[in-house]
């Protein structure tokens, strides 16, 4: 059976339709069959699944890999080699499902604490060059996103030397590309650990240098998406090292280079290589939509220079429609790093209608999508940026009316969010809007979230539509009553010093206005909180209260008489002349001027 099926598909696959795999397997699992035996039976499961896909399937559904497995626990070690070169092809090939092996941190967590950082880490000095590799290999993967492990890392030293001073030797330059990578992917995860830190010259010289070379049109397009990748995490969060990267080899001009594939073929003699651009060309796309990401997270001057390379804009314009999802959601990383630039949202973003495949992209995507293009909308919402009255007519505002019901955290605050962004400053009209696609209901839900970013920003959009005189009143006319039901409820609620200030300004402004000032003057209960403030120990709550009052007494506005009279009744007066003595200069001033309107 062993040499029918050697190298031959067709044998492979008579074999498993005639039913040979569960003999196979009963033989391997029975103790009395001798070890010669049960090893030759894993070395023809091992070359049956060596063949297509579906072998594997059928090997998967005999459920093969536990009878594997437990195979490991025999004393002889030429049958443990042959169960376990069989379970490395099974698990090499797409279709075998990882959870059947060791995947997610909780599973590095169980290597580790079987002490798989001391058993590996002699191995990375063996004599053979594919035992180093598969060592190394294996602690890139166990170190991946893992502070316990990367932690510990650090502190372990084969024959005298740390493991770190190993890794660096192993990323030189005259050392085979893979082993380069690989513990250049050691060293990374342990940075982003937070046991090497960013300064560190195993990081600045070797490492980051080390990322850029694989970069580089002479590498594989294999080693280029994870060379840039790789780099892409290493400085992801570090403005420092999102610097040194920027300056170092061209590298935002060669990244370029990545959005060149498939190149024009001429020759039909080049048919696999175009077979195997093609199958790399979206994975090199999104690495180097991430890697600008990265480098574009933090410097201005780094983000001119990204969308000043060629064609930049409208590569990532494409990139957002493109079929696949991780080269979207990698698109729309790199459009959020780039629109924290207020210079670009005025000028490149505007010039190319972002916009408009933004809103597109917003339509029906997944969360993850969801939550970075709804981020990035938050940005091309601010009150400077051009896009902002195009998007409002292409149907924003009820986009977000309906993120702002997500279950999804990150979605609701970024709803709200981009609500306030839009409510800022804005014409009476869209404030209507916002108020009307929100209903009272949805308000009051939010305000009443349990999570303080999203009351905050909920906070901020009330502010931001309650303000200039006209659009208060109007506002105040439509929904006063739920507004100032929603305002006396936080300020009875537990809640932090900031989201009170907020509410307090809110308030503030409702006093500014003409007709909505008699909202306050005609509730008492939201008075005595005023009062209450004016007394409070924290000065930024006295401060927001006193504005209340200030907008309340101002002289040259009609019955401003009546209001100051009900105020120096219920003792305003007193705590503003106990306030004009206060060692803080801004209520102090606070308190005078005030003070002065009574003496007008």
């Amino acid at each position: 059976m062993k040499n029918a099926v050697i190298g031959n598909n067709k044998q492979k696959a008579n074999l498993i339709v005639l039913g040979a795999v569960p003999r196979l397997l009963y033989l391997l699992q029975q103790e009395t069959s001798s070890t010669e035996l049960r090893a030759e039976c894993a070395v023809v499961l091992g070359s049956l699944a060596m063949g297509t896909e579906n072998n594997v399937k059928s090997l998967l559904d005999c459920h093969i890999i536990p009878a594997l497995l437990q195979g490991l626990l025999s004393p002889d070690l030429k049958f443990i080699e042959a169960c376990l070169r069989c379970l490395r092809t099974i698990f090499i090939s797409p279709v075998t499902p990882e959870d059947l092996l060791y995947t997610g941190p909780d599973h590095q967590t169980i290597l580790f604490n079987h002490g798989a950082v001391q058993h590996i880490a002699h191995l990375l000095v063996s004599t053979s060059y594919k035992v180093r590799m598969q060592a190394l290999k294996c602690f890139s993967v166990l170190a991946f996103e893992n502070p316990q492990v990367s932690m510990t890392l650090v502190n372990v030293s084969v024959d005298g030397e740390l493991l770190p001073q190993i890794f660096v030797k192993m990323l030189q330059r005259d050392k085979p590309i893979e082993m380069q990578l690989t513990s250049a992917k050691c060293l990374t995860s342990m940075c982003r650990a937070g046991a090497i830190r960013t300064d560190d010259s195993c990081i600045v010289l070797k490492t980051l240098p080390c990322l850029v070379r694989m970069c580089s049109k002479e590498r594989l397009l294999e080693e280029r998406v994870e060379g840039a990748e790789t780099l892409a995490y290493l400085i992801e969060t570090d403005v420092e090292l999102q610097r040194i990267a920027s300056i170092t080899d061209h590298l935002i001009v060669m990244l370029a280079d990545y959005f060149k594939y498939p190149s024009s073929v001429s020759a039909i003699t080049d048919i696999k290589r175009l077979d195997h651009d093609l199958k790399h060309a979206h994975e090199l796309r999104q690495a180097a939509f991430k890697l600008y990401a990265s480098l574009g997270a933090n410097d201005e001057d780094i983000r001119k220079k990204i969308i000043e390379t060629e064609n930049m804009m409208d590569r990532i314009v494409n990139g957002l429609s493109e079929s696949s999802i991780k080269v979207r959601l990698a698109a729309v990383r790199c459009l959020h790093s780039l629109s924290r630039s207020v210079q670009q949202l005025r000028t490149s973003f505007q010039d190319h209608a972002v916009w408009k495949p933004l809103m597109k992209v917003l339509q029906n995507a997944p969360n993850e999508i969801l939550v970075v293009a709804s981020s990035t909308l938050c940005n091309l919402l601010l009150e400077f940026s051009p896009s902002k009255e195009p998007i409002l007519e292409s149907g924003a505002i009820e986009l977000l009316c309906s993120l702002t019901q997500s279950e999804n955290l990150a979605l609701r605050v970024n709803g709200i969010w981009a609500l306030m962004n839009m409510a800022f400053q804005a014409e009476q009209k869209i404030k209507s809007d916002i108020l009307r696609g929100l209903s009272t209901e949805q308000l009051f839900q939010l305000l009443s979230d349990s999570d303080v970013n999203v009351l905050m920003k909920t906070l901020g959009l009330l502010r931001n539509l309650l303000s200039t005189r006209p659009h208060i009143d109007h506002i105040m006319s439509t929904h006063g009553k739920q507004i100032m039901q929603a305002v006396t409820l936080i300020l009875e609620g537990e809640h932090n010093i900031e989201v009170k200030e907020q509410t307090l300004c809110i308030l503030a402004n409702i006093a500014d206005g003409t007709t909505a000032k008699e909202l306050i003057m005609t509730n008492d209960d939201i008075l005595q909180k005023i009062k209450y403030y004016m007394s409070h120990s924290n000065a930024k709550l006295q401060l927001a209260a006193m504005f209340c009052i200030s907008n309340l007494i101002w002289n040259e506005e009609e019955g401003s008489q009546e209001r100051q009279d009900k105020l120096r009744d219920m003792g305003i007066v007193d705590i503003l002349h106990k306030l004009s003595q206060s060692s803080d200069p801004n209520l102090c001033d606070k308190a005078k001027t005030a003070l002065q309107q009574y003496l007008a």
